[in-house]
């Protein structure tokens, strides 16, 4: 059984990464619906206990298979997330699908190596004896991915858990309802159904989802959601990755440099600012706040043109409530750069706001939108103890070519990644491991740091019992054998 669709309304109060607003439900599943996701989820447990998913090529089918679904129907893929997110094509292909190819080629390329089983040298006190570490997969994985990038961020995690072997479920974001109800098409006609499933629908269907048995969940999406899904999680003691988000600052230690300002641009205002890791707020040093407004402008003019929310380059914003959440933001500072929108198309421009209060909701909450506030700092130090006076983020950005400022950043800032100079762009590599610390996640994924994520890193120690080489440590410990053994050891 390889689909079942419950297709209820949206939540309306979801949180800004958030899939589900799990806690507070506005509609229902009738028992033949819930015992239709539980016997999905049955099913694909009997692939666990057939180990249909561990054979190397079985894997290596379901990832060729995931990229043959990618190349065949890219067009759709590509429109349905216009439909969803108002992306362009060529954002779509680059940020998306580009990004799970990516994932699927290093997978395709490095499987073997990482499911070969690694030797591990034994102490000469238990010699002759040989050990090593198998990767095993975990079993039946659930994947609940958000609506902001809702094909990359739940197909990247299913190519980590296939390379594993690991059967999945996915539950899609319902506020991405055309890249949900594409993915629902697609991937049983190209995945093997008995190994692989989606499940559609809103706050029930995770609900209903989270009341079954799981050997792991991972989630993307927001704090408060985050702790719902480990809470009941932890009920039957299921092992969670939590992709969450914050507040991502940027330092900026000169804003004369027009690449500054394109970098930050780009990274900020790509999907209209629905990013987890755009850069949330600036930190200007000295001089470089009004050096960057002047910059900022002719970036943004640059890429959007007169007229950002006319761009064919420009998404909107992914509902009526977080439309209005963001346009409350505007109130809350001095708006230098943009800010006007559109409610009907549900766009607001790049903006940059500057005279912002430290402890206004701007500051405190996760942005998720299309809002640059600049703070400005006396320096470099300055900035260091704003970011670590507040919850770890997803990511810290310095911009400075000075060597000694990088390090000093990279040892004293605490984050899901440190970037120098060019922000979002640490997650187009394969090797690099992405996840969060604190109030940011738990848990990293991407390349094998998803491989042994979705597997468990088993040890193995074989002894031979034809020779006794332990007799000296077995009792009674006489003075000669507390010498050996400490000798040994």
């Amino acid at each position: 059984m390889g689909i079942f669709s419950s297709r209820g309304i949206a939540p309306q109060t979801a949180m800004a990464t958030g899939s589900d607003d799990f806690d507070d439900v506005p509609e229902s599943l009738d028992r033949v619906e819930s015992a239709g996701i539980a016997a999905v989820v049955e099913s694909l447990r009997d692939a666990v206990d057939t180990r249909l998913a561990y054979p190397r090529r079985f894997r290596a089918t379901q990832l060729k298979a995931l990229e043959r679904m990618l190349d065949a129907h890219e067009a759709e893929f590509v429109a349905a997330l216009y439909t969803d997110l108002g992306k362009s094509p060529v954002e779509a292909k680059l940020t998306e699908l580009d990004l799970v190819r990516a994932e699927i080629d290093h997978a395709q390329l490095y499987l073997s190596e990482w499911m070969e089983a690694k030797s591990v040298k034994v102490p000469l006190a238990l010699q002759p004896a040989a050990a090593k570490v198998q990767a095993q997969p975990l079993g039946l994985v659930l994947i609940i991915g958000p609506w902001n990038y809702p094909l990359q961020l739940i197909l990247a995690p299913l190519v980590a858990a296939l390379a594993a072997g690991n059967a999945v479920v996915l539950k899609p974001s319902e506020l991405a309802p055309a890249t949900s109800a594409l993915l629902a098409k697609l991937v049983p006609q190209f995945l093997d159904r008995r190994a692989v499933a989606v499940i559609e629908g809103g706050a029930s269907a995770s609900s209903v989802l989270l009341e079954q048995k799981f050997d792991h969940i991972f989630y993307t999406g927001g704090e408060r959601v985050g702790r719902i899904v480990a809470l009941a999680a932890a009920a039957q003691l299921t092992p969670v990755t939590l992709e969450l988000g914050g507040k991502s600052p940027a330092v900026v230690m000169d804003g004369s440099h027009v690449a500054v300002a394109r970098r930050l641009a780009y990274g900020k205002f790509m999907n209209a600012g629905q990013t987890c890791v755009a850069p949330d707020y600036v930190l200007a040093v000295g001089k470089a706040a009004e050096l960057l407004e002047v910059q900022l402008a002719k970036a943004i003019g640059g890429f959007y043109g007169k007229n950002p929310l006319r761009s064919k380059d420009y998404g909107r914003i992914v509902n009526l409530d977080h439309f209005q959440r963001l346009r409350s933001y505007l109130d809350q500072g001095t708006v230098v750069i943009g800010g006007g929108f559109d409610e009907d198309e549900l766009k607001i421009e790049p903006t940059v706001m500057i005279d912002v209060d430290p402890d206004s909701p701007l500051m405190r909450e996760e942005i998720f939108g299309p809002i640059l506030p600049i703070v400005k700092v006396e320096s470099f130090d300055a900035a260091v103890r704003f970011i670590n006076s507040r919850p770890h983020p997803l990511a810290a950005y310095l911009f400075s070519e000075n060597p000694r400022l990088q390090s000093a950043f990279e040892d004293q800032v605490r984050a899901g990644a440190i970037v120098h100079n060019a922000p979002n762009m640490h997650l187009a590599v394969p090797g690099l491991p992405f996840g969060g610390v604190g109030a940011s996640g738990m848990g990293a994924y991407h390349g094998r740091h998803g491989f042994e994520r979705f597997s468990q890193l088993r040890p193995v120690f074989s002894k031979t019992a034809v020779i006794d080489t332990l007799r000296a440590v077995y009792p009674p410990y006489t003075w000669a054998k507390n010498k050996i053994i400490g000798k040994l050891l």
